[in-house]
């Protein structure tokens, strides 16, 4: 089933066009930019979810859900915000369709169904959940307010990408106020923390955790937070921010609270949020050319058994020992599948679980159980092992935890093994052309600068890391004076 799959080393973006469709993940779908997530790879989204929805519950956060148009007045009412999110929007003119007169058997717009003010089909949601607010303040006792939402969002662009960049996307997105800039910067910080937590202990993804610089910013926001990830091509990909919004909104939105004080003043505000870009993520840090590879702590099952038998008398046998297993397993919190299917002999199962990237597979047949065996074979490594069928849960339980610090450690040596130190533009221009991956140099802190040399390169400023050490330095373009080096690199 994979051997048609175009290797990466020949050519990265069609290896991972085709293993996102090849591997049941997602398909285009019949509205432009859109896309159909098919079950296996809504499976995914849902255990990303799962253990999301669960650390923002235990960081106080509730979820609640907004509606999906903004009236234009409330979205404009954040200039910043609206006119960054501008050329992305969708918008609604009409609410009715009719038959057409003119032609058979087809619909039209009903023109004299126009609504009096549009509305904007969410690309974001702080102007409908800001206004909202704004009902739900009066004192410093309504606060703090801790929300998350799970929704799609529709941004309207020109180039997609299946999980990369799609017209429509899925995503959470929180929205926090609080009393003082103080505990905003802290919530900010904090779920910067939590995304990179899980990125790296269930996605396997070593990130930078970093603040963007001002032009890079998210719309509205004082100070966006970031997590940046390397993929396997050397390009990076943001895999979740986290905003500082400062009162920005709360002015816009005329959000005032009484504090402790008795004095009115202005709420402070967050926002932050991932989407199903994390799959895009997961596909290209850890897969190859065989397929997916995906890490035990996110796989929808993370062990399949395979049975091979030729008639009916071998398959009962192999059945119930399997059944065994699996109960077994089942106790230890591990997900397990029978693969009893009769339309695909043997050798077609394995290739699809190796295409799909099921950790490990366990093939069982009449002569393991004669020498009460099975053979196990590792998706990361692609080796395979005979084991004693009674300790078969607990080395599997001790090789999924294997596999999952393996694949983070070879993200991570792959990661720091491309983050390289330039001092001129001249060596920035060739370790972007040959080694690829993060650029460490000097900038001087200019929007000028940090145009031009994207104009030159195509690379961006990813992150100033927040670990960052201060030294001084000449910015690697202009050459004027620098505190401190700051992250470059082509980017998804």
């Amino acid at each position: 089933m994979n051997k048609n799959l175009t290797s990466r080393a020949e050519d990265y973006s069609k290896w991972y066009n085709e293993l996102v469709i090849k591997a049941d993940l997602a398909e285009n779908s019949a509205v432009r930019g859109c896309m159909v997530i098919k079950p296996y790879g809504y499976a995914i989204w849902e255990k990303m979810q799962a253990e999301l929805d669960r650390m923002f519950k235990e960081t106080g956060h509730e979820n609640a859900y907004f509606p999906l148009f903004v009236p234009k007045s409330l979205f404009e009412a954040e200039e910043k915000n609206a006119e960054g999110f501008a050329k992305e929007c969708a918008v609604v003119t009409h609410y009715r369709l009719q038959n057409d007169p003119d032609n058979e058997g087809k619909l039209r717009v009903d023109p004299e169904a126009k609504l009096e003010e549009e509305l904007i089909v969410r690309p974001t949601s702080e102007a409908i959940i800001w206004n909202t607010y704004k009902g739900w303040i009066q004192s410093y006792r309504d606060l703090p307010i801790l929300i998350n939402q799970w929704a799609n969002v529709v941004r309207w662009e020109m180039r997609t990408r299946l999980f990369l960049r799609t017209a429509e996307f899925l995503w959470q997105e929180g929205h926090t106020a609080h009393a003082t800039k103080a505990e905003a910067l802290v919530e900010a910080e904090q779920m910067n923390d939590v995304y990179a937590e899980f990125a790296e202990n269930f996605m396997a993804i070593p990130v930078i955790k970093g603040v963007k610089t001002e032009s890079e910013r998210f719309a509205g926001a004082l100070e966006t937070y970031c997590i940046e990830a390397l993929m396997q091509d050397g390009k990076a990909l943001q895999a979740g921010t986290s905003h500082f919004l400062g009162q920005n909104f709360a002015k816009a939105f005329d959000v005032k609270f009484t504090n402790n004080e008795g004095k009115l003043d202005y709420v402070w505000a967050t926002s932050w949020g991932v989407s199903t870009r994390l799959m895009g993520a997961l596909i290209m840090t850890h897969s190859d050319d065989k397929g997916l590879v995906l890490p035990p702590n996110l796989a929808p099952f993370q062990v399949v058994i395979v049975p091979i038998y030729k008639n009916e008398e071998q398959f009962d046998a192999i059945s119930e020992k399997s059944e065994f297993i699996i109960k077994e397993l089942k106790t230890l919190g591990i997900s397990c599948k029978f693969d009893k299917r009769t339309t695909h002999r043997p050798g077609a199962k394995f290739a699809q679980h190796e295409l799909r990237g099921v950790p490990l597979r366990i093939a069982i047949g009449p002569k393991d159980l004669e020498n009460k065996t099975v053979e196990l074979a590792r998706r990361d490594t692609l080796t395979k092992s005979i084991e004693k069928m009674s300790s078969i849960s607990s080395t599997i339980k001790d090789l999924l935890t294997q596999i999952q610090d393996d694949l983070f450690t070879k993200a991570l040596n792959y990661r720091d093994s491309h983050i390289t130190k330039v001092e001129s533009l001249e060596d920035f221009k060739n370790v972007l052309e040959s080694k690829t991956g993060f650029i460490s140099a000097h900038w001087d802190g200019t929007n000028e600068t940090e145009q031009k040399i994207k104009e030159l390169t195509k690379a961006t400023i990813r992150c100033i890391p927040i670990d960052n050490k201060l030294e001084q330095g000449k910015c690697v373009y202009s050459g004027q004076p620098s505190t401190q080096r700051v992250l470059f690199a082509k980017a998804y």
